[in-house]
């Protein structure tokens, strides 16, 4: 069992504890009133503002409940807060080939829409189609949208750099269609200067930057009194309230040490500041509130001594985080193994912080990954300091408790819902750690009872993951199984076909066009024989199968019916430059504006050189192949315009990586043609 680490305060708390404000707790988020006010401004008066903190600072509880409170609706119109990582149980080989940033995005801003929609869509089609809203003067008010956690943009950047690149680009476009339309971004402080490559793109000069820091006393003591000085939730009757000099108090024992001025000499005081971090904070506060006896309304510095400080609240909450980490990744030496680590790493032999070096899939011989899990939950915290990742301890309350020998689970036993797992899962999922999702998706099926839903959803999810480790059978089993299950609900009909179109390009991947044929049909079958996007596929896998002509018949048909499609445009495109039709490719492929899909680049590549426009081709096969010099169908077009120059050597050599290239393999027909090249080469 995957303990929780401190449980999340409910709404009905005056205190938070771990998790970010919610839009709707504006009442009880005190302390950042000046902040609020002024990102508010920045973000309404500049195309771009750039939120920047490190993690602990509490960025999303500032944009959540106390900037949105204060923008007026008449005057703005607020999309919801954006992210650019998403995962969800719906079948990802079904939805046709998409930008997951852009999705992600979309999905954020319009959550009840359908997949299959939004992932055809651009971020300036999205925001075009909705209708202009007027200010009560008739003027086009201001349409505010925000991206939070944006360093989401920049891990595993050499996988996602053309996605992140397209990203971009989008956003430029949008802000340029629209001059009422207003930028926050939220980053991580470490990863400032990877966004800050993009700036003069994004905005130009029409940019500001908003650092947030730690709370002043002052600030942290209001966070602490006033959420109880309103009767406006239900947490007020109790009529709690803290006795005088004691939330100051606890203020000043919650201070951040001054690392900058400390001395490294043995038994040395550690300097404070007069800053407090607000998680820490909240997490106090509320351990505090959950530990204190039914019957206290006047809390005192006893009790802030007993449930508030280091021993109780640090304990609860640092080995919840451990336990919760290393059940996750499956650290072999589980929550006392890494709190070991963290001992013998982080922290001097004056007892003082220590920053450790972040390598490329290391830190201090422990992945990344589990890193990345301590930072998003507030033990470490990342910086960038010249062009290189370090790590420390996020608070330096966190030496005392690191440097006891004793691991002690002390964190909440309730038994976990299949609920929680699963998601807990899609969070690893969106993160890229495949293994945790599998792992917590498999903890969730196992208990799971008669609910054939949470089920199917389950099994889908699972198949989403097998499919992005390219476990092509696995992902077929679970796609199966999950069909199965939403047949027997009796009213599944678009998820049951909507899973047999993942099925059917899964096939199509593992070399079975066949199959990929009959699955395909049978989804059109479920769903309507004019979805778009299972007729594309349908016309993808009879050219996998070596049927060309057949394929560009569909599409023409396709096209014929419903105007100009992008994924279709794109796929007869391509079909086209392989069936020597080139100006018809060339037609096609332009239509659809910068390509981004390296197939696509080198399709078009193909067709200028067929129609001798040679300097072009070289260049893009030379971008197609940079993005993807291990896809198949880019190895055999950059073969055929060798060949077309008279390299029969180099194209012989692009052939035999063509055919050796991991999944989709070569379509039947270019399969041969590959032969032919390698034997004309040797």
């Amino acid at each position: 069992m995957i303990p929780d680490i401190v449980p999340a305060a409910s709404i009905d708390e005056p205190y938070v504890g771990l998790r970010a404000f919610q839009a709707d707790e504006s009442d009880k988020f005190f302390g950042r009133e000046q902040e609020a006010h002024q990102l508010s401004d920045l973000w309404q008066a500049n195309r771009m503002t750039i939120l920047h903190a490190p993690s602990g600072m509490g960025k999303t509880s500032l944009i959540q409940a106390g900037v949105l409170p204060l923008i007026e609706p008449y005057k703005t119109d607020v999309l919801p807060i954006g992210r650019v990582i998403y995962s969800s149980s719906f079948p990802t080989p079904a939805l046709p080939e998409h930008n997951p940033h852009v999705f992600a995005l979309l999905s954020s801003w319009s959550p009840q829409e359908a997949p299959m929609r939004l992932a055809r869509m651009t971020l300036r089609g999205f925001l075009a189609r909705r209708l202009s809203r007027l200010d009560p003067y008739g003027d086009p008010v201001l349409v505010l949208i925000a991206i939070d956690q944006a360093e989401e943009l920049f891990i595993d950047s050499v996988e996602r750099r053309p996605y992140r690149e397209w990203f971009i680009a989008q956003l430029v476009e949008a802000l340029d269609d629209d001059p009422n339309l207003r930028l926050l971004v939220s980053i991580r402080e470490d990863l400032l200067g990877e966004l800050q490559s993009y700036e003069l793109q994004l905005a130009g000069i029409d940019r500001e930057y908003f650092p947030l820091g730690p709370l002043s006393c002052a600030e942290a003591v209001h966070a602490v009194e006033d959420p109880l000085a309103k009767p406006q939730r239900a947490f007020t009757e109790t009529r709690r309230a803290f006795a005088d000099g004691v939330a100051a108090a606890l203020v000043q024992d919650l201070r951040m040490v001054d690392l900058a001025s400390a001395s490294t000499a043995e038994g040395a005081t550690l300097p404070l500041l007069e800053t407090v971090e607000p998680v820490r904070l909240q997490v106090a506060c509320s351990t505090l509130w959950r530990a204190l006896p039914p019957e206290v309304t006047l809390i005192t510095s006893a009790h802030v001594r007993q449930y508030a400080l280091t021993d109780p609240s640090l304990t609860e909450f640092g080995d919840g985080v451990l336990a919760w980490v290393a059940a996750s990744h499956s650290y072999p030496g589980g929550p006392a193994g890494l709190k070991a680590w963290l001992r013998a790493n982080f922290v001097d032999q004056a007892a003082h912080r220590q920053r450790v070096y972040q390598g490329q899939t290391l830190t201090a011989g422990v992945p990344n990954a589990i890193v990345r899990s301590l930072a998003s939950r507030n033990i470490l915290r990342i910086e960038k300091v010249l062009d290189e990742h370090w790590c420390e301890l996020s608070h330096d309350r966190l030496v005392e408790w690191v440097t006891r020998d004793a691991y002690t689970s002390m964190v909440d036993e309730r038994p976990p819902t299949a609920e929680h797992f699963l998601h807990q899962a899609e969070l690893a999922l969106a993160e890229g750690n495949l293994v945790v999702a599998r792992g917590q998706a498999e903890l969730a099926a196992s208990i799971t009872a008669d609910d054939l839903q949470l089920n199917a959803e389950i099994e889908s999810f699972l198949g989403n993951v097998a499919y992005k480790q390219d476990e092509f059978q696995r992902a077929v089993d679970h796609y199966e199984t999950a069909a199965t299950l939403f047949t027997r609900l009796g009213d599944a009909t678009e998820a049951v076909g909507r899973l047999l179109a993942a099925i059917g390009r899964v096939r199509m991947y593992q070399g079975f066009p066949d199959q990929a044929v009959r699955e395909l049909t049978a989804a059109l079958d479920r769903v309507g024989g004019g979805d778009v996007s299972i007729m594309t596929q349908l016309g993808w896998a009879l050219w996998y199968g070596g049927e060309p002509s057949r394929a560009k018949e569909i599409l023409d048909g396709l096209l014929l019916q419903e105007g100009r499609v992008a994924e279709a445009l794109r796929a007869r495109g391509e079909i086209l430059a392989d069936l020597g039709e080139p100006e018809e490719a060339l037609r096609d492929l332009d239509q659809l504006g910068p390509l981004q899909y390296p197939s696509a680049r080198a399709a078009r590549a193909l067709a200028l050189g067929q129609v001798g426009r040679s300097a072009e081709a070289e260049l893009e096969i030379a971008e197609a192949l940079s993005e993807a010099p291990d896809q198949a169908t880019v190895l055999i077009y950059a073969a055929r315009l060798r060949q077309l120059a008279d390299d029969r050597s180099a194209a012989a050599d692009l052939a035999r990586q063509a055919l050796a290239a991991p999944p989709p393999m070569l379509p039947v027909h270019l399969r041969g043609l590959a032969a032919e090249l390698i034997d004309s080469g040797d």
